[in-house]
């Protein structure tokens, strides 16, 4: 009979070691669960895909749960690393692996990837999102009306676009994305979809907004990844003596802090809301009218601490307008930024985001950033004070 005492102390010490320490699909830190049948320990929040896969994984509590003495013996004999090496063999270097905090859909299908498909155990030429050319319907959110409509998308290596189609695709594309500056990123709760995609781009210099969704979380998930295969490509084509791990960063990126502020214009105009988005590889601080509007209203260049940048918090007296009280200062050296945020804790988030970027040092790309954001404020005045 199995000593349940001696095989739970077994099962802890096991996950203490390094290769078992963190959870084996999203590196969440001192995961509780186990699959006995993959042989490897997992976080609560990815056990639960484990769940859903009852005939590849099975899954137990390692606390809580009665454990055989064999099936402790699996585990000895397996875990996270072993898993890693046969699993894992052969994910291509821009395949996006989900953290802790990613959203499900991306927990989901990365897990499903791994031991449903096994798209990973053996070196393979071509999958969906790296044939070159990927293409298919998505949900569109419109302009001008809100609503999601669906449109055909078609990415494309061999012009580096992203194109997509109205209903008469005889009249040519809608739009022609360059993936120069092509983003995307996760946002289902802004979209108010568990697959909710933003994909960012820029046009003559300013920022733009696709907000789409799939119905399909392993169709979703194939076009975030072939959109990072084409940009790989794309930056290994722009870059050709820069190294995988520099250019990885730039691929894709989540944004460091996005959110509500209220602003004022430089002339001191009433505050107004407006949603921010702080992008810290770019060093810019957007905002636009509302979290799902298509076109930025304006653009904050975030320089370094050596550059006369800085950030604190303040309680601005002689304002006009600001329903919120608690005040964030970014000075830079043409001018002073004042906003304004709801709680203190919002207050405090955005100067301790701010000044991670202005702890930064300035790359030489920043500075062609920083004149390209100082051409608009000249050239665009009336884009500030919205």
């Amino acid at each position: 009979m199995a000593n349940r005492e001696k095989n739970k102390k077994t099962l802890l010490e096991l996950a203490k070691l390094p290769e078992n320490s963190c959870c084996a699909d999203c590196g969440a830190a001192d995961p509780d669960w186990a699959s006995y049948t993959l042989g490897i320990f997992v976080c609560l929040n990815c056990s639960g895909t484990h769940r859903n896969l009852s005939t590849i994984s099975r899954i137990k509590s390692i606390r809580l749960d009665f454990w055989d003495d064999e099936l402790v013996q699996f585990m000895k004999s397996n875990g996270n690393r072993a898993a890693k090496n046969f699993y894992e063999k052969y994910v291509p270097v821009f395949y996006y692996q989900p953290q802790p905090d990613d959203c499900e859909v991306l927990r989901e299908q990365w897990i499903r990837a791994k031991y449903e498909r096994k798209e990973f155990t053996e070196e393979k030429t071509e999958r969906p999102y790296t044939a070159g050319v990927y293409e298919g319907m998505l949900w569109k959110k419109g302009k001008d009306n809100g609503q999601f409509l669906e449109r055909k998308f078609v990415l494309s290596v061999h012009d580096f676009t992203l194109k997509y189609y109205k209903e008469d695709e005889s009249k040519g594309p809608k739009a022609t994305i360059s993936v120069k500056g092509l983003n995307a990123t996760f946002q289902p709760e802004k979209i108010g979809h568990a697959h909710g995609l933003q994909i960012t781009y820029s046009v003559d210099d300013h920022t733009r907004n696709l907000f789409v969704y799939h119905k399909n979380g392993w169709e979703i998930v194939n076009w975030f990844n072939a959109i990072r295969a084409i940009r790989h490509v794309y930056l290994k084509t722009a870059f050709p003596t820069a190294s995988d791990g520099d250019l990885i960063p730039w691929i894709t990126r989540s944004y460091l802090k996005e959110g509500y502020m209220e602003k004022t214009g430089p002339l001191r105009e009433p505050f107004k809301k407006r949603w921010f988005i702080l992008d810290s590889l770019d060093r810019k601080l957007l905002y636009f009218k509302t979290q799902l509007d298509a076109i930025e209203l304006g653009v904050v260049f975030i320089g370094s601490e050596n550059h006369g940048y800085s950030v604190r918090e303040c309680v601005p007296k002689g304002t006009r307008g600001n329903k919120w009280k608690c005040g964030v200062i970014v000075e830079t050296p043409d001018r002073q930024f004042v906003f304004m945020c709801e709680q203190e804790r919002d207050q405090r988030e955005w100067v301790e985001a701010l000044k991670t970027v202005i702890s930064k040092p300035m790359m030489p790309q920043d500075y062609t950033s920083k004149i390209i954001t100082l051409l608009i404020r000249c050239h665009g005045g009336c884009h500030f004070p919205h």
